[in-house]
């Protein structure tokens, strides 16, 4: 029997309104996180895969608000009395309980760590700041947390590093002392924006190798968004691809890179480099672009680009999302 889902995101919808229109970032986008597992979000950028991110911790800057839908979140009890459910799309962003899940029981490694850390404080006081944030600790107890987490995250010498400014840090020792801040209160769903972006191969394999192996020590739950599709094929155990803020095809990891059902999914496999091609072989790219946020078609959000469309049905409706097999659903007239 299968695990209760610890996230459920259900018909998510934040809109941003502004004089030249309403932006749709997120439209109508339904995905389960279960525990423990690793759910990879894909999509080329401007699909709505952060502000989906930010949605669920209830960051969404101004005008951007949730206009429709639930974000069923499983929080965890230490008296062993059962994990209570809460709507976060119901919260108030900055009231108590929200802040009480944002960052404790769910974590965010930010896209890119020098933006994200304070330039005129340490690394080890901004850490400290989250512990006692949630943590019912003294600052010299939250200090040596802080010592222990980046120690374990692989920050060599940290009982230097943590009076250290993010500047001093390379790109790899920031991003490694992200994601000690992020796991300083032991989340139970880790979402992970892009973690490897900025980083070089040799470091973005150890950051998702260290990713992994303390996603099996916590039993955490991993949401990560990226464009990448080979880290996706590295670390999920489950896919979502978004396209224009919606999610077009869900299935396990390996049925979308073996047996993918929409044209988006496999135009989006076409385009990765492969191996074994031929020295010349061309890539293929896919045709078009996403349309602006103010020119969004009509009907199917990607049949412009699409090579199987079908006129008359694509461009005057839009497909739902529906099961073509077993823990596989699609969003595409083909298939209905």
């Amino acid at each position: 029997m299968a695990a209760e889902p610890l996230l459920s995101v259900r018909n998510l919808k934040t809109y941003f309104a502004q004089d030249e229109g309403t932006v749709r970032a997120v439209d109508g986008v339904s995905f389960d996180v279960a525990p423990g597992a690793t759910l990879g979000i894909v999509g080329e950028s401007g699909c709505g895969k952060s502000v989906t991110a930010r949605s669920i911790l209830r960051i969404v800057d101004r005008p951007g608000r949730i206009v429709d839908g639930e974000i069923l979140f499983r929080r965890r009890v230490s008296n062993g009395a059962g994990s209570p459910i809460v709507d976060l799309a119901k919260l108030d962003g900055n009231g108590s309980e929200m802040r009480a899940i944002r960052g404790a029981e769910i974590a965010l490694i930010f896209q890119e760590p020098m933006s994200s850390f304070s330039p005129v404080h340490t690394i080890g006081n901004q850490i400290v700041e989250a512990i006692l944030l949630h943590q019912p600790v003294s600052r010299r107890a939250a200090r040596a947390k802080t010592i222990e987490i980046l120690r374990r995250v692989g920050v060599s010498s940290p009982d230097e590093r943590v009076d250290q400014l993010s500047n001093q840090l390379s790109g790899g020792l920031r991003q490694r002392a992200m994601i000690a801040m992020a796991l300083s209160c032991r989340p139970t769903l880790l979402i992970a924006d892009e973690p490897t972006t900025a980083l070089d191969v040799t470091t973005q394999t150890q950051i998702l190798e260290l990713m992994r192996q303390l996603q099996k020590e916590d039993r955490m739950a991993i949401m990560l968004i990226t464009h990448d599709l080979g880290v996706i094929a590295e670390m999920a155990t489950d896919v979502a691809v978004m396209y224009l803020g919606r999610v077009v095809e869900q299935a396990p990891v390996d049925a979308i890179f073996h047996a993918p059902r929409h044209p988006y999914t496999k135009a989006l496999l076409r385009s990765i480099p492969r191996l074994r091609a031929e020295r010349h072989e061309r890539l293929t790219p896919i045709a078009g672009a996403v349309p602006h946020p103010y020119d969004r078609p009509a009907g199917c959000p990607f049949h412009a680009r699409c090579p199987e469309f079908v006129p008359g049905t694509c461009d005057q409706r839009a497909p739902s999302l529906r099961p073509v097999a077993d823990g596989h659903a699609v969003s595409c007239f083909l298939y209905e």
